[in-house]
C-alpha cells in the first residue's frame, strides 16, 4: 500500500536517483500522473510535461481502441473494416479536444522537445497499460534517447505488457500484486487530481527546476 501519490512518487524518485541532473524529461499522464511527476521532476532537477493522447474508438464500440492520436501523430492498430471517412474525422475531432488540452496546460509555451532526451513516462499506476504503450509509440517519434516507465502499481499482466513493446526500454514498477482490481485500492488516500490541480503542479515544478 501506498499513503498517497506523495508517498509514491518519493518511492520511485529513489529508484530514479541515477538519471539525477542528466539530459532527462519528466512526461506525466494527466491527470493523476502530475503529482508523481511534479516530485520526481524535482528529485532529478528535471523538467516536466504532460503526455498528451487519445485512442481513437471503434465506431461500433468506443472502448475498443482501433488507434491513438496525438497533435503530431497518429497510430493505427486495429482499424481493419474502419471506413477511412471515420478515422480522419476521429482524428480531426480528438485533436481539436487535445487541442484545447494543450493551450490549457502551456498557455502559449511549447512542449519539451524530446529528441536525444531520456523520457521517463510516469502515472499513478495502470490497469492494462494500453495509455502508456501508446504514448511511448507517440514518443518513439521524437527520437528520445531512452524510454523508462516508471509506475508504483501494475498487475502482471500490464507489466508483462508495457515490458513486451518495443518502444520502451526500461519498467519500473514498485508493486505488482496478485489481486489486482483498481489502481485506488493500493493507496489509503487516493482522491482525484483536478485540471485546475494539475497544471498548477506543472507551472510550479517547472518553475522550480533548472534542466
Amino acid at each position: 500500500m501506498f499513503r498517497d501519490r506523495e508517498d509514491a512518487a518519493l518511492q520511485l524518485a529513489e529508484r530514479l536517483e541515477k538519471y539525477k541532473n542528466q539530459n532527462v524529461v519528466v512526461l506525466a499522464i494527466p491527470k493523476g500522473g502530475l503529482p508523481l511527476g511534479a516530485i520526481i521532476a524535482k528529485t532529478l532537477n528535471a523538467p516536466l510535461d504532460v503526455a498528451l493522447s487519445k485512442k481513437i474508438g471503434h465506431p461500433y464500440n468506443k472502448e475498443y481502441a482501433i488507434g491513438a492520436v496525438s497533435l503530431e501523430d497518429v497510430i493505427l492498430s486495429n482499424e481493419h473494416g474502419v471506413e477511412s471517412n471515420y478515422i480522419v474525422k476521429e482524428t480531426q475531432r480528438i485533436r481539436e479536444k487535445l487541442r484545447k488540452k494543450f493551450e490549457a496546460y502551456h498557455k502559449n509555451k511549447i512542449s519539451i522537445p524530446l529528441k536525444d532526451k531520456t523520457v521517463i513516462i510516469v502515472d499513478d499506476g495502470v490497469a492494462t497499460g494500453n495509455t502508456i504503450k501508446v504514448t511511448a509509440q507517440l514518443v518513439q517519434h521524437q527520437n528520445p534517447r531512452k524510454t523508462i516507465v516508471a509506475i508504483p502499481v501494475a498487475p502482471h499482466g500490464a507489466v508483462q505488457n508495457l515490458q513486451d513493446s518495443k518502444y520502451i526500454d526500461e519498467v519500473i514498477c514498485l508493486l505488482i500484486p496478485r489481486n489486482f482490481h483498481a489502481v485506488g485500492q493500493f493507496y489509503s488516500e487516493f482522491d482525484q487530481v483536478s485540471e485546475e490541480e494539475a497544471i498548477i503542479l506543472l507551472e510550479q515544478t517547472n518553475g522550480t527546476v533548472n534542466p
